[in-house]
């Protein structure tokens, strides 16, 4: 059996980047032709695409991990890694996606609307990119990046112009069922609906959408009852109708009070989106009164009865009907198509959103370094962080490349400036290392072996040098002693 699914928890992980490589051109007669080590290639997008065919978030119910494909390494001879494809996910219209802290990303509404929700990692530099002046060789490469990971929330909001409320069995999809395709199940038994049903009426030579949202009752909007999961699908409707039964058993119910006290539900009911779709709060939407199943006999004369009173009091448009006989339903639903057209033609014309482009200013340090409370300091800005989970630090030659970028960019002078001693813990992304700043760096270095660093050496062993000079001075030691 079809399962209708509206709202799903996923968890997006981007692809990485592939990482550069580190190498150098050899060919005959040409032993040292210089680095020629590719950059890694762009990990994957997560991307969501508003598609019309699918209608429920049912795949994302029973798959809710979904990872794009990783960027591959460069490799030598200057060939860049293949960049990971983006991962196209397809969503109902009328999806918002909200992240984990419960702020709303997209209101992804429109046939290919796209929004990217985890972007994927930069490849790294291969040494080829990287070689300059200063390093006509490098001995490393930049890691990969690795790819945005995040929870998020899909909620599917029914894109409709009619929305059918009304209390449980009062014959909202009997109605559905008869001005429309769909076919929803029916019963006599309330709550029969669990999931909204959307159907496409024709009047004449128009079309529109109406959602039958399941049974409400009071308290709705405290979630009692289907309340607050289905509250929701009636937040883009452009006309709300009311579906009373008039043929109710229960003494204590009759029309005029089914609809105030649905109508309470609606004011106290805060729309996560106000305003969405640009057509105003809920409370303001057109209504309309339907008054059904006048075939019963006492349920018509109680439909006569009322009519004017519910017109008068509330000023709405009434229709009486009957899903069994049919009666009604034409009037009806031209009636409906007037509402909705003049509705939306009232509404503002919302003025398609052009890209924003803020430049970051030229004085912009990029980084803030502040205290860690324990006598360490912590530095936070993206191109550090970045620039730490890039570099390989097993390469000494990387570990010192790290340090020139971050003396260019002003991290050793703040960190004088703000009192940083010699062996204080420095914490740069999920790094975490002894600062020394007696290292020079940004400044021009004698290169040595590829990856290497003079500055980082820390090598105890004796060289080969040191020990013949320590031979000869052992030997004229020895002849002094015997000659004395």
């Amino acid at each position: 059996m079809p399962r209708f699914v509206d709202r799903v928890v996923i968890h997006a992980k981007a692809g990485n980047g592939g990482r550069g490589c580190a190498s150098v051109h050899r060919e005959k007669f040409k032993p040292l032709g210089g680095p020629d080590g590719g950059n890694g290639g762009n990990g994957g997008s997560i991307v969501f695409v508003v598609d019309p065919q699918v209608h429920t978030l049912l795949d994302f119910h029973f798959h809710p991990h979904v990872d794009a494909p990783s960027g591959k390494q460069g490799m030598g001879n200057n060939r860049d890694g293949a960049a990971g494809e983006d991962l196209e996910l397809r969503v109902p219209d009328g999806t918002v996606v909200v992240d984990a802290d419960g702020r709303m990303l997209a209101d992804l509404t429109g046939e290919g609307t796209r929004f990217e929700a985890a972007v994927g990692g930069r490849g790294g530099l291969g040494n080829a990119a990287l070689s300059s002046k200063a390093r006509r060789a490098p001995g490393f490469a930049l890691l990969g990046e690795k790819g945005q990971a995040r929870d998020l929330t899909l909620e599917l909001k029914t894109v409709a112009d009619v929305g059918l409320v009304g209390f449980p069995s009062a014959g909202k999809s009997s109605l559905v069922s008869v001005i429309s395709a769909a076919k929803p199940k029916i019963a006599d038994y309330p709550f029969t609906t669990l999931v909204p049903n959307l159907g496409v009426v024709s009047a004449g030579e128009n079309t529109f959408t109406v959602a039958d949202v399941p049974g409400l009752i009071p308290g709705a909007s405290d979630g009692r009852g289907l309340g607050l999961d289905f509250l929701r699908h009636i937040e883009r409707c452009a006309v709300l109708v009311h579906v009373v039964d008039c043929a109710t058993m229960e003494p204590s119910r009759d029309p005029v009070s089914d609809i105030d006290a649905l109508e309470a539900e609606l004011k106290a009911y805060t729309p996560t989106l106000q305003g969405d779709s640009s057509l105003g709060d809920l409370v303001d939407r057109p209504r309309a009164v339907v008054l059904n199943k006048i075939d019963v006999p006492d349920a018509r004369e109680l439909a006569d009865f009322l009519r004017e009173e519910v017109a008068q009091r509330y000023g709405w448009p009434v229709f009486e009907i009957s899903t069994v006989t049919r009666d009604g339903l034409r009037p009806l639903t031209f009636a409906l198509w007037d509402m909705v057209a003049a509705y939306r033609a009232a509404q503002p014309v919302v003025a398609a959103r052009r890209p924003v482009i803020r430049p970051i200013p030229v004085n912009e340090s990029g980084f803030t370094v502040s205290s860690d409370g324990e006598g360490g300091f912590v530095v936070r800005g993206t191109r550090p962080e970045r620039w730490i989970a890039q570099t390989d630090f097993t390469n000494d030659e990387a570990v010192g490349y790290l340090g020139d970028r971050l003396a260019r960019l002003g991290v050793e002078d703040e960190l004088l400036k703000q009192g940083a001693k010699s062996g204080c813990a420095v914490t740069i992304g999920d790094v975490t290392f002894d600062w020394e700043p007696q290292t020079p760096a940004g400044v021009e270095v004698t290169m040595s072996g590829r990856g290497t660093d003079l500055r980082l050496e820390q090598d105890d062993r004796v060289r080969a040098d040191e020990r013949k000079i320590a031979r000869k001075q052992r030997r004229e030691s020895r002849q002094y002693d015997e000659q004395s």
